[in-house]
């Protein structure tokens, strides 16, 4: 297996990326191999400064970076020698089973419905978030701002892909779809929940257990929250914030202390053909090596094929 890894993305980047390789070098096994898509002559003195032999790691160059505020569409066009287009190209090939990015977002979502494409029968692919709940365990909360606005039929495939995400990735089984609502009454909400919920009921794919609402996100009322992309990504930046205050007040607590963004490493893109993996913007080394055994797990779990098999 290789997994490509940009090491030119993310604020900190590339000293973060490659300092994380290093890391996640040491806990693959041998047989997966690191590909360090960026400027190789910057990545190797990196190593170098810390002791590390750049044998351990394969090379693509290049010297093109998206930056983190360009326009993803115009990005990914106009500059197809940058680590993210290269690794989209290294992706599709199928030289490497999985690319991972502390970069631009947008241009990583771009990236992907444009090389590897979309699955055919999936309507919009869905970015991830994972939540801890109070008495252990986790939670996954889609879509987390890929889609700011959705139909009902789309917030439908969101319980099948996180559903799927669930069993295949951390293993839990028949678990619990809910769709993210202001009351747990059916006859509660907006346009879209009203319309999205005896889609819901209904569908033979996933396990409904009906509306929940954001006190129940850290509880064990559901597994898997279902969300438009603009609310999930309000909850998810929230939920960030709680990581941070605990912090600059000094409070030291286990279950707040699941709420920093480092243990998960990044969100996979789920609805298109082939594993790819966003990581925070601000990945720390730490960060990055979680992104990477992400991808790893991603491609070990065959959650892309399970999906394919789900929308036949």
């Amino acid at each position: 297996m290789k997994i490509g890894l940009d090491i030119m993305g993310g604020d900190y980047a590339p000293k973060a990326a490659v300092l994380g390789a290093i890391e996640a070098y040491k806990a693959l096994p041998e047989e997966q191999k690191l590909v360090l898509i960026g400027d190789k002559e910057i990545a190797v003195s990196i190593l170098q400064e810390n002791n590390f032999s750049p044998d351990h790691f394969e090379f693509v160059h290049t010297t093109e970076v998206i930056g983190m505020g360009e326009h993803p569409t115009k990005a990914i066009a106009q500059k197809p020698g940058s680590s993210i287009a290269v690794g989209f190209k290294l992706l599709k090939e199928g030289y490497i089973q999985a690319f991972s990015s502390a970069g631009n977002t947008g241009a990583m979502l771009v990236g992907a419905m444009f090389s590897v494409k979309t699955i055919p029968g999936v309507i919009r692919p869905a970015m991830t978030a994972i939540v801890p709940k109070l008495k252990g365990g986790l939670g996954i909360l889609l879509d987390v701002g890929a889609n700011a606005d959705c139909k009902p039929e789309v917030l439908m495939q969101f319980g099948v892909l996180g559903s799927l995400m669930a069993q295949s990735i951390y293993h839990m089984e028949s678990p619990r779809v809910g769709l993210m609502n202001i009351g747990e009454e059916e006859e509660k909400g907006n346009i879209l929940s009203l319309a999205t919920y005896p889609l819901m009921k209904e569908t033979p794919l996933f396990n409904f257990v009906g509306n929940v609402e954001g006190r129940d996100l850290f509880t064990d009322t559901a597994d898997v929250f279902v969300c438009d992309g603009f609310t999930g990504n309000v909850i998810l930046k929230l939920a960030e914030s709680f990581y941070v205050i605990t912090l600059k007040k000094g409070f030291k607590d286990e279950f707040f202390d699941r709420f920093n963004y480092e243990q998960y490493g990044g969100s996979p893109i789920l609805g298109v053909n082939a594993p790819v993996v966003v990581g925070h913007g601000i990945s720390n080394p730490k960060a990055i090596k979680n992104m990477v055994l992400l991808s790893r797990d991603v491609v070990e779990s065959d959650l892309v094929n399970k999906i394919k098999q789900a929308f036949v």
